[in-house]
């Protein structure tokens, strides 16, 4: 009977390994649309996908919006990789500089990260 246990105990300790080692690899975005829907760019809310993997932003992705395409570029190159590569403490204390001539997409930008990075905070607590 020790024998079973003692088998039965070693599958399940090898399970719950096998299973968190397949979470180590597990990305979470954070969706921003409903948390900053109210967070405008210079022609509507500019909303984003911040993807997440082991504590660290990988890919910030924007999603459909009303900004002119050619200023919102210019507000994604400059805001986006300066959290990029972060950890999301690290993003939090971000003082990010804002693109010349996209002042208002890169302040929406920097407003979707911020909120969607503190409302991930407050969930894993």
């Amino acid at each position: 009977m020790k024998k079973i246990f003692t088998i039965a105990l070693m599958v399940l300790i090898a399970l719950v390994a096998q299973s968190a080692d397949k979470n180590k690899n597990v990305t979470t975005v954070v969706y921003t649309g409903d948390l900053a829907a109210k967070v405008l760019g210079f022609n509507g809310p500019t909303p984003i996908n911040i993807h997440i993997e082991k504590g660290v932003i990988t890919k910030i992705e924007t999603l459909e919006n009303g900004e002119s395409p050619q200023y919102f570029q210019r507000a994604k190159r400059v805001v986006l990789k300066q959290y990029e590569g972060k950890t999301v403490s690290e993003a939090l204390k971000v003082k990010a500089d804002v693109a010349t001539g996209a002042t208002y997409s890169s302040e929406a930008l920097i407003e979707n990260i911020n909120l969607g990075l503190k409302s991930l905070s407050k969930s894993t607590k």
